[in-house]
């Protein structure tokens, strides 16, 4: 449901479930700046902020992102756009719940 309320290419998708906590996060994200496919990440409430930070760092502020939580639940909500957007937005809320992040690929 993330990746078709995000907006972004479905025909060709890479899944990358949770990122690294530590060793080899940074070389994993190097890595997904330049997939050309749309990435889809699963993502904890209390990390969602400094992934953001760090997909700022090595996707750049422009490059777009759907955060969708609590997908088919009361709160449900998807929040989309630069990533530089979306990271300003959920700076100023307390986030809970299970979250979903789709990344657009990379423009050829």
């Amino acid at each position: 449901p993330a990746l078709v309320k995000s907006g972004f290419p479905t025909d060709r998708f890479v899944f990358e479930g949770f990122l690294p906590h530590k060793k080899g996060r940074q070389t994993t994200l190097k890595q997904l700046a330049t997939e050309e496919r749309t990435i889809v990440l699963y993502e904890s409430p209390h990390r969602l902020v400094k992934t953001l930070e760090q997909l700022l760092e090595f996707f750049g502020g422009d490059r777009l992102v759907s955060v969708s939580r609590e997908l088919t639940k009361m709160h449900e909500e998807t929040f989309t756009g630069a990533v530089s957007e979306v990271l300003a937005h959920f700076q100023k809320k307390d986030v809970k719940g299970e979250i979903v992040m789709v990344i657009h690929g990379k423009k050829e």
